[in-house]
């Protein structure tokens, strides 16, 4: 009988030897964690058209270039008073959102084209003065971009202000002007104007600047 109970003991014990085991070494083993990817820097973002056309211009910060009309259609009916002339563009005044660009004709130093960075673009301004340095009745005309424009153009259709400032004056004919201006760095520079029935270009060689410097423009001083 005590035989019997020492043989049944051993039998369960060897059938709980065959279950499950709690040994933390048989476990199944986790699965390896994926090694963290490094994350690509954004790209910088590219310059907005505006200052990228700018930019092509600031190298050229105290040069002064001659130029040649390449279309002024229709042909005058009067005297032309940039026939015959010599034309020079000076980039004479180079600040953090403003330049200034004489545009010399000649003997004639009235005319400056003025660049203004804006929150919203680029802006353009005629500043005409007479030779003692006092403002043209017709001044300060222009208009600011609508359009993003490219790195190599940029268009400023009229502005309300000159708009009134035309019709003021007897100029009917420009309250609907478009002025442009284009460049290609190191190559050349274009000076636009048009509206129906009137284009007016000069383009300036980049490739050559013009030396003695000219004057100051009616208005500025020298240096």
């Amino acid at each position: 009988m005590i035989l019997l109970r020492i043989a049944a003991l051993a039998s369960a014990l060897a059938l709980a030897a065959c279950g499950k085991s709690s040994d933390p070494a048989t476990a199944p083993a986790a699965p390896p964690t994926a090694a963290p990817q490094p994350v690509a820097a954004p790209e910088p973002a590219a310059p907005a058209p505006v200052d990228a056309f700018l930019a092509a211009l600031r190298p050229h910060c105290g040069q002064a270039f001659a130029g040649r009309i390449t279309a002024n259609e229709p042909p005058p009916e009067t005297a032309d008073p940039f026939d015959g002339k010599p034309l020079v563009m000076h980039v004479r005044e180079c600040e953090a959102s403003v330049m200034r660009i004489p545009f010399h004709v000649g003997d004639d130093h009235s005319r400056t084209w003025v660049l203004t960075r804006t929150d919203t673009g680029l802006r353009l301004k005629h500043d005409h003065r007479h030779a003692d340095g006092s403002h043209d009745a017709v001044t300060m005309y222009g208009g600011d971009t609508t359009a993003p424009g490219t790195a190599q153009r940029q268009e400023f259709p009229v502005d309300a202000e000159s708009i009134a400032s035309f019709e003021k004056n007897g100029l009917a004919a420009s309250v609907t002007n478009l002025w442009a201006m284009e460049i290609e760095p190191g190559r050349r520079f274009v000076y636009e104007l048009g509206r129906p029935g009137r284009l007016f270009r000069v383009e300036f060689d980049l490739t050559a600047p013009v030396t003695p410097l000219p004057p100051a423009p009616w208005g500025a001083t020298e240096g």
